[in-house]
């Protein structure tokens, strides 16, 4: 998705199917940059489709896995650099997994709790 478009040699549809996905990549390096910077009270999710898709998998409330794939070729050194650089950055994005659980699920549960514990003090 991030090649150089020189290299790629695409024209037409191709080529701006390619600017498109080039532009949402940067979008999502923008969005990691914040996320990962902390201190932005801004996180650009809605400046492209691709990342409002990820903006739960990012930085929210689940697991998230982003593989980076680079090639060995000399000629993709360029592509490759700032490939791992990017997957340096994302590396520093901190989730907060938990299980999503309804409020009025939690508080039966809390409830089922409670009676279980004043039922073992009344048989002791």
């Amino acid at each position: 998705g991030s090649e150089r478009q020189s290299k790629s040699g695409a024209e037409g549809q191709l080529l701006k199917e390619a600017t498109k996905i080039n532009l949402s990549l940067s979008t999502l390096g923008n969005v990691i940059s914040a996320l990962v910077d902390g201190k932005s009270t801004h996180i650009p999710y809605r400046n492209s489709k691709l990342t409002r898709l990820l903006q739960d998998s990012l930085g929210g409330n689940s697991k998230t896995a982003m593989i980076a794939n680079i090639g060995p070729a000399d000629y993709n050194f360029d592509e490759t650099v700032s490939t791992l650089r990017y997957a340096n950055r994302a590396k520093n994005i901190k989730n907060h997994a938990r299980i999503n659980e309804d409020p009025k699920d939690a508080l039966l549960r809390n409830y089922q709790e409670q009676i279980e514990k004043l039922r073992k003090q009344v048989e002791e």
